[in-house]
Formats: C-alpha cells, sequence, structure tokens
C-alpha cells in the first residue's frame, strides 16, 4: 500500500494563524514602546475614530482566514473594514489600504476562482466606490473624483494580474496535460512493439512447428513428439515472458525493478537454434569488432532480426536467410536477406512488423529500408548510430 507523506504541522496551520500570530507580536511590540514614533498607528483610546491599528488587525486576521473556503466574503470583510475606515480622520491613509486589501483578494479569485466568482468579486469593490462618490455628492461631502477613479483603476490592475496568472496557469496545466498523453502514448506504442516482436516471433515458429507435426504424424511420430516438444518449449518462453512484462506494468512505484535483462545480440545463437528447429536455416555472419552496445541499440537490432526471421517464416517461399551484423566505428548495421527464388507473398507495410521496426530505428535516429529485391526475395536494412562515449 502507498501512503503519502504527512503535511509538516507549520504547513498545516491555517494563514489566518500567521497573521493573528503577526499581529499579537504587533500588541507585545506596543506594551513594552508606549512612547514611540508610531503613536498614530498604535494608539487606542476608546476612540472609533482613533483605532487604525485594530481595524486593520481585524480585518487582515479575518480576510487570511476566509481567503481561501470563502473568498467573496474575505472581499466583503475587506471592503467593510474600508468604508469603517473613511471615519478616521486621524490617519487617512487606513480606508486605502483596506480597499487595496479587498483587490488583493480580487486578484485571488481571478486567478483562482471560475470567471463568475471572479466576476462578482471585482464588481463588489467598484459597487461599493459607486455607492461612496453618490452617496458622499448626495449628502454635500467633498468628493474627489480623481480619487476614486485611481482606486477603480487598481480594481482593473487586481483583475488584470489574476487573469494574467490565470490563463499561465491554464496553459501550463494543458501542456502537461499534452506531455502526459504523449508519454501515454509513447508507452503504449513501445509496450505494443515489445508484445508484436515476442509474441508474433514465437506463434510463427508454433504454427510451422503444428504445421509439420499435422503431416508426419501418421508416418513419422518421432518427428511428430519433436515437434510437439518444440512447441511446449516455445510457448512456456513465450507465457514467462508475457508474465515478465506484466509484472514489470503492474509494479508499484514502491516496488523493485524486474531482474530481467532486456534481450541484444547476444541471444543471436538462441535464435538461430530456435529458428532451425522451425525448419528456417539462418547463416549468421559478424563483421567488425563485437562489443557491448548501449541497451536500446541492442534490443533495437535484436528485435529487428527476430522480426525479419519471424516474416521468413510467415511469408516467405524459402526457409534459407542471410543475417549480417556489421560493428562499425559509430554504427551498427543489421542485414536480414530472405534467399527466395520469388518476392516474399505478403505485401510490404500491410501489418505491423515493418512498422515497428521501422519506429524503432526512428528513435535511434537511424536509416531503415524493406522491400523486395529484384533478383528475389526481400531485404531488411538497419542503420542504427552508437554514441560515442567521451571521457572525463
Amino acid at each position: 500500500m502507498i501512503t503519502e507523506p504527512r503535511t509538516p504541522l507549520l504547513r498545516r496551520l491555517p494563514a489566518g494563524v500567521w497573521v493573528a500570530a503577526f499581529w499579537t507580536s504587533i500588541v507585545v511590540f506596543r506594551v513594552f514602546t508606549r512612547d514611540n514614533e508610531l503613536s498614530h498607528l498604535l494608539t487606542y483610546d476608546g476612540n472609533t475614530e482613533d483605532m487604525p491599528l485594530v481595524v486593520t488587525a481585524v480585518v487582515t486576521t479575518l480576510v487570511a482566514f476566509l481567503l481561501v473556503p470563502l473568498p467573496l466574503a474575505a472581499v466583503a470583510v475587506a471592503l467593510a473594514g474600508g468604508v469603517f475606515a473613511l471615519g478616521m480622520w486621524t490617519v487617512p491613509a487606513t480606508a486605502p489600504v483596506q480597499f487595496l486589501i479587498a483587490e488583493a483578494v480580487v486578484g485571488y479569485c481571478v486567478a483562482t476562482r471560475s470567471r463568475a466568482v471572479s466576476a462578482v468579486a471585482a464588481g463588489m469593490p467598484l459597487a461599493v466606490l459607486a455607492g461612496l462618490y453618490v452617496w458622499g455628492t448626495v449628502n454635500g461631502h467633498v468628493v474627489n473624483p480623481y480619487a476614486y477613479a485611481g482606486l477603480s483603476t487598481t480594481v482593473l490592475i487586481a483583475w488584470l494580474i489574476g487573469n494574467t496568472v490565470h490563463q499561465g496557469r491554464a496553459h501550463a496545466e494543458a501542456l502537461r496535460g499534452r506531455a502526459t498523453e504523449q508519454a501515454v502514448t509513447a508507452e503504449r506504442l513501445r509496450i505494443a512493439r515489445e508484445l508484436h516482436d515476442m509474441v508474433a516471433h514465437s506463434i510463427g515458429i508454433i504454427a510451422i512447428q503444428a504445421g509439420m507435426g499435422s503431416r508426419v504424424m501418421d508416418t513419422q511420430p518421432a518427428e511428430t513428439r519433436n515437434a510437439l516438444n518444440a512447441i511446449e518449449a516455445t510457448s512456456r518462453e513465450t507465457l514467462a515472458g508475457l508474465r515478465r512484462m506484466l509484472g514489470a506494468l503492474r509494479q508499484s512505484e514502491g516496488e523493485s525493478a524486474p531482474l530481467e535483462v532486456a534481450p541484444g545480440l547476444a541471444e543471436l545463437d538462441g535464435l538461430v537454434e530456435k529458428s532451425a528447429g522451425a525448419g528456417v536455416r539462418i547463416a549468421l555472419t559478424r563483421d567488425g569488432d563485437p562489443r557491448t552496445l548501449p541497451t536500446d541499440v541492442d534490443l533495437a537490432a535484436f528485435r529487428i532480426v527476430q522480426e525479419s526471421v519471424t516474416n521468413v517464416v510467415k511469408h516467405s517461399g524459402t526457409r534459407d536467410c542471410h543475417v549480417t551484423v556489421d560493428y562499425r566505428p559509430s554504427e551498427l548495421a543489421v542485414t536480414v536477406v530472405d534467399l527466395g527464388a520469388t518476392p516474399a507473398t505478403a505485401t510490404p507495410g500491410t501489418g505491423y512488423g515493418i512498422a515497428g521496426m521501422r519506429e524503432r530505428v526512428a528513435l535511434l535516429h537511424g536509416e531503415f529500408s524493406a522491400g523486395p529485391r529484384p533478383e528475389g526475395g526481400f531485404r531488411v536494412a538497419a542503420l542504427l548510430p552508437i554514441p560515442v562515449e567521451v571521457g572525463p
């Protein structure tokens, strides 16, 4: 069972707790520093028109508690604090500060909430500003239209900033989804290639052995027994390979990876021997200096030879083919030629075998060709680049 790590205690505390702790420290600071230059902000003598610190502390603490669960309520609290602070003529900057807090919450709503919630959040401070302007005008108060226009502009700026953040997050999420989809598709194709190359070869040999056994069942019991033994051995090997692959797919993240090594060119001799049991004679030639190859190159080369031999078993009119593996300084050349006197019976490219081989080579930035030969038979050639190891 996969267990999620527990979030640290300090990160589990709501933001309001930290804001309350901040204001508590300010109050403690005020107790020990009564005669300081911040007296206008830190003095409260019971007069409701002279309590900017109390209002600011209460508003910011409530906003911090309400921001995530109820962002519209947080906007309302900040606006209420701004309206209340209009009567604090001793510190006139308190009211604009409360409105700026409300506009910061508007930006948060636009960035993290739906369009409907963000529209309501942006409309609330605009409605309050319009109401205050009309009320002041009707009651004959001195109203500075530029101040209201400036605060309205800050609401628009907060909305634009939040909208930019919202679009950026949506774009990043779309990119992550696209990358995940591409990764899943690539993994599905990789698994499909491995299954095809592993199963198709074995099924081809089983089909040949079964046909051979049925033809000689009455006249050559010993050959029938050999064919059945080959079918059993091939079937068990294929089932074991399928179990390993399914086990690797089903393992959880915390479990260790399987110890099974991917097949490579070292298994060519076994492939030749197994194919000989199915009646396919493979002439194997190794040129150059055989050496250890990168795992992906080694696997691709083996699968290309395996699939080509499978096509000989299933489609070719002959039982002879020639496999050449040429180890060059910076590349590996693999060529498989069946020696049939007539072209292969199957049309190239109608199945998944050749397409899978071409995909393997393309992933390694190599070159691939497959097609009938003028003199008869079929030829598959792949040129795989080998990365050059750079010393320290």
